[in-house]
């Protein structure tokens, strides 16, 4: 449990166990893995697609418990939401400005819109409120290019697109939780993906961005949005919403290994992929190098991550 150097260790047969100095996530290590052993049963011993399919399938099974997870609130649902316009609040601006109840938003910013999760994420990118849309209106596909939504301002003095229209929800049946477990799961894949070149970029600020402490904060206070319910709908709302971070969280871990990222289960993967079409080993102190630095740097990310995390909370943030 952990990273970083062992602060102590236990376990006499095959299975060694040990607590490290940085609480951040983990790791299992199979014989072999970082090294060479002459053990048959080793890591290293096994062929390249055994070997493959290890490291893989870390990764899957997160994927597949955040699946699991979106299936489940889904199921819950009284309606499930649509990329398409059901209706309008009074007032609307995005209506005075030209969408119409019954169009389907198909892209935002470039980016197709698969899920109603799609909606909120995407038009968030928009810093001053003015996307280019595309939706499709009678079968037809129509560009609304510097499309003008209302703002308001959020935290750190950024200004957040209000949604002013009502989507279309479908009754949830065993082939619609299906179908839109599939959709909002990649969803949230891009969303991991699509967030990562935003830090990245520059398009968020550091104080935008949460490590182990602000999602711990955040689900702590969903936690007491649920407990502190005063009727039975609110109390499965707040569950639901709890549920939907489990599953961010889960898709988000998959998603992240499976990156080519050196010391991530990806960049192992990349390693063995390289093998695997030339045929021939890559150097074990090269590897190892690219690795450790790898390790070096994420560690270095999370360390102050969780420091804005930390300033962040302690100045209520």
């Amino acid at each position: 449990m952990g990273m970083g150097p062992a602060i102590f260790k236990f376990g006499k047969k095959e299975t060694k166990y040990a607590v490290r100095a940085l609480p951040f996530g983990g790791s299992v290590l199979m014989e072999g893995e970082n090294g060479d052993s002459e053990d048959p049963r080793a890591f290293n011993q096994k062929p390249k697609w055994q070997r493959f399919l290890i490291l893989f399938g870390g990764a899957a099974v997160n994927l597949l418990c955040g699946l699991l997870i979106m299936a489940v609130i889904l199921s819950q649902q009284d309606l499930i939401g649509t990329n398409r316009i059901h209706s309008f609040d009074e007032n609307a601006v995005s209506q005075a400005n030209g969408l119409q109840a019954g169009d389907v938003i198909y892209k935002i910013g470039g980016k197709r819109v698969i899920s109603s999760s799609d909606l909120g994420f995407l038009l968030s990118r928009s810093a001053d409120g003015v996307v280019d849309l595309v939706v499709i209106r009678d079968g037809k596909k129509l560009a609304l290019d510097q499309f003008p939504f209302q703002t308001e301002p959020g935290e750190g003095g950024r200004n957040w697109i209000v949604r002013d229209f009502v989507l279309v929800g479908v009754k949830p049946t065993f082939s619609s939780v299906v179908s839109h477990t599939v959709l909002e799961s990649a969803s949230l894949a891009r969303m991991v993906w699509l967030s990562l070149l935003d830090m990245v970029t520059g398009h968020f600020k550091l104080s935008e961005i949460s490590g182990p402490v602000g999602v711990v904060n955040l689900i702590q206070s969903q936690a007491n949005v649920a407990a502190q319910s005063d009727t039975p709908k609110e109390t499965h709302e707040a569950f639901l919403n709890l549920l939907y971070l489990f599953s961010l969280i889960s898709i988000n871990i998959g998603v992240m290994n499976l990156l080519p990222v050196p010391a991530l289960d990806g960049g192992r993967l990349f390693f063995l992929l390289v093998e695997m079409i030339v045929r021939r080993p890559i150097p074990k102190k090269l590897e190892a190098w690219v690795h450790g630095v790898g390790l070096l740097l994420l560690l270095s990310f999370m360390v102050v991550i969780t420091f804005s995390d930390i300033w962040g909370w302690a100045h209520g943030k």
